[in-house]
This record gives structure tokens, sequence and C-alpha cells, in this order.
């Protein structure tokens, strides 16, 4: 079946409320669609990795002996540069909210011990954690129809006017006030699986 791959922020974990909203949202209304959340680790070349792997045995149709299924994208926050960088390497549809744009800019301060938000773990990030950021940045978007963005202009931890200038072109949606968790996610749902099966992935 369909994969949608929801992809939880910095330092986040499956737990958080937008990956269970949508993964409730996708039981009661989408079923034919394997909804899957990996618990994503905060270093870029590991995160990609486990994400390549993911992604190749779902189009490759190597999961469970399947032939290929299209593969969907969510990312929040960091999610959004993980889902950007796999949508434009395997051509896929992906739905961006308040994503992180070049987040190798903004990690000096998550250098050296940190907790996880939600499981309390311990992880350590030094200098070369960033400089994987910094070399997986895609830059240019390839293929503007790809994408739907979702932006808050309260976002408190990003400045969204990066992610309206890094997706111009794109199937945009700019709200006023909000925050960093868009904080009207739930109402999107709907529009956010329309796009995604809209048309197929390449």
């Amino acid at each position: 079946m369909p994969m949608l791959l929801y992809l939880h922020g910095f330092n986040s974990s499956p737990e958080s409320k937008k990956a269970l909203q949508t993964q409730r949202w996708y039981a009661d209304n989408a079923a034919d669609i394997n909804f899957v959340c990996p618990a994503l680790p905060p270093f870029a070349d590991r995160a990609m990795g486990m994400l390549r792997s993911l992604v190749e045995a779902q189009i490759e149709g190597q999961l469970e002996g399947q032939p290929p299924e299209p593969v969907y994208l969510i990312g929040s926050s960091m999610g959004g540069f993980f889902a950007t960088c796999l949508a434009e390497q395997y051509g896929l549809r992906a739905v961006l909210i308040n994503p992180a744009v070049s987040p190798g800019r903004g990690l000096d301060k998550w250098l050296g011990e940190n907790r996880n938000y939600t499981t309390d773990e311990k992880w350590v990030f030094e200098p070369q954690h960033i400089a994987e950021y910094i070399a997986l940045d895609p830059g240019d978007i390839k293929d503007k129809s790809h994408y739907k963005v979702l932006l808050q202009t309260g976002d408190e931890v990003l400045d969204y006017r990066d992610a309206q200038r890094r997706y111009q072109g794109c199937d945009m949606v700019i709200e006023e006030q909000g925050d960093h968790s868009f904080t009207t996610y739930h109402q999107h749902l709907a529009a956010i699986h329309q796009f995604l099966v809209s048309a197929p992935s390449s």
C-alpha cells in the first residue's frame, strides 16, 4: 500500500502532537495508506540514511515482497528539511509545516549535551554534525509543484520569511500569528491529504 512518511522536528519524537494527530486522521479517513513515523536521530547523515532506506524499500517494492508503491511526505520544522531532501532526490510530493531552511546556520546553540524533549534521552551534538546539515542542504527547488508549504507568521523558532523565499512559487498557505507548532494544523489535514494524492509521485 502507499506509505505516508511523517517526519517530526529536531529533538522531537513520533509522540509529537502533530504526528499523533496525523496518525489518527489517516486511521480514520485514509486507512489504505500506511502511516510511518520513524524516530529521527538529531544527526543528519544518520537520519537521512534511515529515511532513504525506507523510501527505497517502498518505491522499489522491497517491503514484504510488495510491488512498488507511492511515498508521500509530511515534514515539520527539521522534518520539513529532511522531507525536502527526499522530495528533491526521489521526486516525491511533500507537505512542509514551518520547515527549517538551511538549518546548518542555526545549530550552534545545540553543541554539547542535550535531552530529547519527549523521551528525555541524552545525546551529544558536535561541530561535525553541523557540517552534515550544511552538506545536505539541497538549495534551489527543482519542481515546485511537488510541495505544499504551511507557514505561520508567529513562528517563534524560525523566521517564516526564509521558507517563503525558498519555496516561492509552491502551493503555500501563510497564516497570521500562530507559533512554531502551527496551531491550526488539524484543520488542514484533509487538504494535506488531497494535495499528496492528487498526482502520482514520480
